[in-house]
């Protein structure tokens, strides 16, 4: 009679090592990152390694609303607008994609992308953006990333806009930040042209801000202790205190700090002279 290979020498040392380890798998994600995280101090994964193991773990918890761009912090274009300042707002934003509306923010038409705009440099003076419109990808806040991840490689969308339950729009999602909750912020030479211009001193004492100062980035800079729970950003802050979306020249007084538009559209506030209690 043949030997029954699950008893052969070799063959059973190897089934045997195994059942051994199947014997203590984790059973729980808390265990799989405690059984990583003691990988990590016997040196077989590397910190950064690990960080994005963790992070991909996390990503099929998460869902779209944790790592949507809010409407508020949206650059959007109206369809109708001039083509002069369409190409104002491409070229200020630096962004590569840029959902297109139609009579109000919630008519999402399409997504225009800058590669197609420039296309049509040298014979396009009042262009139609209509013709250069893309589908737009129309996902629920509460669609989990990595599912949402799937769906962008499927598609070979990079962007896809996010609505509420009541069919409004409540933010965008890109590919890159699905990605940065994986491995971390992914900075470009963009985001480094923002970080410094975001607060610039004046020799009077007060400061210009970008309204899209995140709230806490702001408190590290300044030392204050505002609340980020209705805003994330500075200029929202500054939106909710007057009470309406604010012209140049309106200002607000939060926790003694003097708030002045300095610059706005009638989208948002884009930037604002600051000045702390000290320096009034």
């Amino acid at each position: 009679m043949s030997e029954d290979p699950s008893t052969s020498g070799p063959t059973r040392s190897f089934w045997g090592r195994l059942g051994h380890m199947l014997s203590g798998e984790p059973r729980n994600r808390e265990e799989l990152l405690a059984e990583l995280r003691a990988a990590h101090d016997n040196g077989l994964l590397a910190r950064d390694t690990l960080a994005m193991i963790e992070g991909a773990i996390e990503v099929s918890e998460l869902v779209v609303a944790d790592a949507m761009i809010p409407r508020m912090q949206m650059v959007m274009l109206a369809v109708d607008a001039p083509f002069a300042d369409i190409l104002a707002t491409v070229v200020e934003s630096g962004h590569s994609r840029f959902p297109v509306h139609g009579e109000d923010k919630d008519e999402i038409l399409g997504i225009l992308l800058a590669k197609d705009l420039l296309r049509t440099f040298g014979s396009a003076e009042g262009c139609a953006i209509r013709t250069l419109l893309r589908p737009a990808a129309l996902i629920p806040e509460s669609m989990r990333l990595n599912v949402l991840l799937g769906e962008f490689k499927l598609t070979r969308n990079h962007m896809a806009i996010v609505m509420d339950e009541y069919g409004g729009v409540a933010g965008l999602i890109t590919i890159e930040d699905v990605l940065e909750e994986i491995v971390g912020d992914i900075a470009d030479e963009h985001d480094d042209a923002e970080a410094t211009q975001r607060v610039q001193s004046q020799p009077d004492g007060s400061h210009l801000v970008d309204a899209l100062m995140p709230i806490d980035d702001f408190n590290e800079r300044f030392g204050t202790h505002f609340p980020d729970a209705e805003s994330d950003t500075v200029g929202g802050l500054v939106t909710a205190a007057i009470g309406h979306l604010p012209e140049a020249g309106e200002s607000a007084s939060i926790d003694g700090y003097a708030f002045e538009v300095i610059a706005a559209d009638d989208r948002r506030v884009i930037r604002l002279k600051v000045r702390a209690p000290d320096a009034a």
